[in-house]
């Protein structure tokens, strides 16, 4: 991740757009993947499988415990798709939605389709 903890005043208007993308960009998805693993203590042994749904990259680790797509462009079909699998967790990058109103609706697709699912986006 980005260092962007940063204070009112260090900031400067020419520079915000610089500081949209909270993630490094020489960062892979398998690393942001194991990086959600460790920060949440999911065990780095279980079984990880690499699917392409909707043309994203999406991982399923052990099954359904976990998914993820840090890709950009996640539609709210896609979205509904992975809701339809009934993950118990789920993470998604933070700008990776193809607009605010499916960053908005994830939530409550999840609600709807797997009301167990933790949603989270980083």
């Amino acid at each position: 991740m980005q260092d962007v903890y940063y204070r009112p005043d260090q900031i400067d208007q020419k520079n915000l757009l610089a500081d949209v993308d909270n993630i490094k960009p020489d960062r892979t998805a398998e690393d942001l993947l194991f990086q959600v693993l460790v920060d949440w203590g999911v065990d780095l042994t279980l079984p990880i499988q690499r699917e392409t749904v909707q043309g994203k990259t999406v991982f399923f680790v052990d099954g359904n415990a976990l998914v993820a797509c840090f890709e950009t462009g996640v539609t709210e079909e896609l979205v509904k798709e992975l809701a339809g699998r009934e993950p118990l967790r789920v993470v998604f990058r933070d700008n990776g939605f193809v607009s605010d109103a499916v960053k908005i609706n994830v939530e409550q697709v999840f609600r709807q389709v797997s009301p167990g699912t933790d949603v989270k986006s980083i």
